[in-house]
């Protein structure tokens, strides 16, 4: 037997669009704040990148500044760069006690880096593996949030299958009362009957019910998984129906997944990042080599009465010693790279583990379906039957009652086990690191 599930997210009369599964993951790519996080973090990265590379580049500064004072030092010092000393300015009276004297002073700096023992190299390093990491850590989100969108989206057509069910158990129950009341109105039968079926009848009542709260939730969580407000209707077009295509092996989804998982590759991202930030700590012991050039103007007046000049120099600046910081961070370095090797070590195991969950699931969904399937026709036809026999008056009310919940069960597994197994063969590809919104798994 093969069902399938079509129904309709309404909300009064607002206007609705079709939506296929494929079409809610493409959708949600777009909408869900997530992915938009996930991507801001990508931008983010790319600018620490251009950051880093600023290490490579002359640093130049302008500055502009004006000073009074009458400080013997300051007025000595101010008249030589403002080219004004003259030989009166020997007269021991004013050089000791001058008076008070105005500077404006203009400062162009240069300052390049000649060697920073690898500092900058390393800083340009780390930043590009963390924009592959973010690279990846987005992949990671989409992908789950296509697996979100399969989740909610199946789980909004699986409740809604549900109530067409508990629906059609009400019709049924109210048809049985019908036949009870006629079997009795012919005297055939007596109350119990009547007022069994009555209870029965109030139970698969209930069940609707829980039914109808329970698409109300799954219409949000859907909507939620888009990154739509929550009362948005659809009409959705993809069917609770069986896969039709053969499961995978198990040993290709492993090994496509040791290579194309996005958390693989991070875990393999992030030990390289940590043993670049060990390499850069190392770097702190070696010497640094640097250039600075400036032009200098001084005037007594802000543009008359001034002087100009200039200066360059080459530097060399080494720590010899630091109370043992740079070496306690050498040794913070080499131990983290150590615990990124071990993580991933970790973080493949888990991948693996991932993998043939995922698989089991999918197989044992598989075999659910073929059991239930069957289970269905076989509760459909004991119905039949035990509702003409109870009809004839050769079954007693238990029967009925009996037989109307076992099909409604059946029902409800055969459901089940079709969303399971179509959300796990989606997880499937999500441990893979194959999902996204245009994998074959959607159709």
């Amino acid at each position: 037997m093969r069902t399938t599930i079509l129904f309709v997210l309404t909300g009064s009369l607002w206007a609705q669009d079709p939506l296929s599964l494929r079409e809610a993951a493409q959708l949600a790519i777009g909408h869900n704040q997530a992915v938009a996080a996930a991507a801001a973090g990508v931008q983010a990265a790319g600018a620490r990148i251009t950051q880093a590379h600023s290490g490579l580049l002359p640093k130049v500064n302008y500055s502009e500044s004006f000073t009074r004072s009458d400080n013997p030092v300051f007025v000595f010092s101010s008249l030589l760069t403002q080219h004004q000393f003259g030989a009166d300015n020997f007269n021991l009276g004013p050089l000791n006690r001058p008076d008070a004297l105005n500077n404006s002073q203009s400062l162009l700096t240069v300052d390049q880096a000649l060697y920073d023992a690898g500092q900058t190299r390393h800083a340009v390093q780390s930043a590009d593996l963390s924009r592959k990491l973010t690279g990846e850590e987005r992949r990671r989100v989409e992908m789950e949030v296509v697996g979100g969108v399969v989740r909610t989206y199946y789980g909004a057509v699986l409740a809604a299958g549900n109530l067409k069910a508990a629906e059609q158990a009400v019709r049924s129950a109210e048809a049985d009362l019908q036949r009870a009341q006629d079997i009795r109105a012919a005297g055939m039968s007596t109350d119990v009957d009547v007022l069994s079926i009555r209870v029965h009848l109030a139970a698969v009542h209930e069940q609707r019910i829980a039914r109808a709260a329970d698409l109300e939730v799954a219409r949000a969580a859907l909507n939620d998984a888009l990154g739509l407000p929550l009362d948005t209707p659809h009409t959705l077009t993809t069917g609770l129906t069986p896969l039709t295509s053969a499961i995978p092996a198990l040993d290709g989804v492993e090994r496509d997944a040791a290579t194309a998982r996005p958390e693989a590759r991070e875990s393999e991202l992030a030990k390289s990042l940590a043993q670049t930030q060990a390499s850069a700590a190392h770097g702190a012991l070696l010497p640094e080599v640097s250039f600075r050039a400036a032009l200098e103007a001084d005037r007594q007046r802000f543009v008359t009465r001034g002087g100009a000049n200039w200066m360059a120099s080459i530097s060399l600046r080494w720590n010899l010693f630091n109370g043992f910081a740079d070496r306690a961070r050498i040794e913070e370095s080499n131990q983290l790279a150590r615990r990124a090797g071990a993580e991933q070590v970790r973080a493949n195991s888990a991948i693996q583990l991932q993998v043939r969950q995922s698989y089991a699931g999918l197989d044992a969904a598989s075999q659910r379906i073929a059991v239930a399937t069957a289970a269905v026709a076989e509760a459909e036809e004991s119905l039949r039957i035990t509702q003409n026999r109870y009809q004839a008056g050769m079954a007693n009310v238990t029967d009925l009652l009996r037989t109307e919940t076992a099909l409604l069960e059946t029902r409800t597994r055969y459901l089940a086990a079709v969303h399971d197994q179509r959300v796990a063969a989606a997880q499937l590809e999500l441990a893979a690191g194959r999902l996204s919104a245009d994998s074959e798994v959607l159709n």
